[in-house]
């Protein structure tokens, strides 16, 4: 993971937030080794302890900031600008030797698909006290016992004995509380949830967001929740950023985005969750697919506000009321 660049790192838009500053992500681009862009400058911003949700359709690059945040990036991609900040420390350009301290330790993933995420051939309670004893100084014992008393904690009935059950005996939602477990065994200072209830079933998709936010609150933790379901976001979040084809188009508190969006992509997204009485709705057209020519606003092609400059000249990400910035020439 490195970037092309000598000059100082870039420092986020989104200055002024309350409370210490945990992860500042600040013109962050991503591109492929032909050069194709998939993040254009993304900025992102979460405070220690707050909770910031990531929102957007398929394709717009919110769980593409997730891999590039930790270092993760697939093979043939590469982080080519900006900075990723973890408490003042930057991590892009950091050796993949102290990148492996980071995650775990000081931050943790939990992935869609908890049952790929897990390794087959060992006992859930094993691959969760393994991720302990790398980042801590406990014996096996002691770290067996703490992955017990988490998976109880998180809601895993007579949890010593299923703590010895391989993933393929556990269901989607308790799968998923055995991945949550990992991303917490070791108390990180953030955790990033991209699409953690995807595939389960309403029900159980309450139980394990629950899970996630009893957990996070208990520890004190900052959460990035990564989802396409504004209701989640609303939910479970104080803060929420609304990405676009690899920017950011929006970020502030979440009542306040949601309730009174600036960008028009934004409340695009809102009257699809909440049309009117007879309405169907939707937005026109679909995102530009990565290597498609960009210039001015990326939703201007898809927006009915656009107007000649919105197609010819991008528009700065600014600070439209307190503590609330958009990216858009007509607000």
């Amino acid at each position: 993971m490195t970037a092309e660049t000598t000059a100082p790192a870039p420092r986020t838009a989104l200055q002024g937030l309350p409370g210490e500053p945990l992860l500042e992500v600040a013109g962050l681009r991503v591109e492929t080794a032909a050069g194709i862009g998939l993040l254009h400058g993304m900025e992102l911003a979460v405070p220690a302890g707050a909770r910031v949700g990531v929102v957007g359709e398929s394709g717009s690059g919110k769980s593409m900031t997730a891999a590039a945040i930790l270092g993760l990036l697939p093979d043939g991609l590469r982080a080519s600008a900006g900075s990723v900040r973890l408490r003042g420390r930057e991590l892009i350009g950091l050796p993949e030797r102290e990148l492996r301290a980071v995650r775990g330790r000081e931050v943790s993933i939990v992935y869609q698909n908890a049952v790929t995420s897990l390794n087959p051939l060992l006992p859930v309670g094993e691959q969760i006290a393994r991720v302990c004893r790398a980042h801590t100084g406990l014996s096996k014992e002691a770290a067996k016992r703490r992955a017990v008393e988490l998976l109880d904690q998180l809601g895993i009935a007579d949890a010593a004995s299923r703590a010895n059950a391989y993933p393929h005996h556990f269901s989607g939602g308790m799968a998923q509380r055995v991945a949550i477990a990992m991303a917490l065994i070791c108390d990180p200072a953030l955790l990033i949830a991209d699409e953690p209830t995807t595939g389960l079933d309403a029900t159980i998709q309450a139980q394990v967001l629950d899970a996630i936010d009893a957990s996070v609150r208990e520890r004190e933790a900052a959460l990035l929740l990564i989802s396409h379901d504004l209701a989640v976001i609303r939910a479970m979040c104080d803060h929420v950023a609304v990405v676009y084809s690899g920017e950011l188009l929006e970020f502030g508190a979440t009542e306040q985005v949601l309730g009174e969006p600036l960008s028009p992509y934004t409340a695009g997204l809102v009257r699809c969750l909440e049309p009117a009485e007879g309405e169907i709705a939707y937005i026109p057209g679909r995102i530009p697919p990565p290597g498609a020519p960009r210039s001015g606003c990326p939703f201007a092609p898809r927006c009915a506000e656009a107007t000649d400059a919105c197609r010819s000249e991008q528009p700065e990400l600014r600070e439209l009321r307190p503590r609330h910035w958009a990216s858009c020439h007509h607000r």
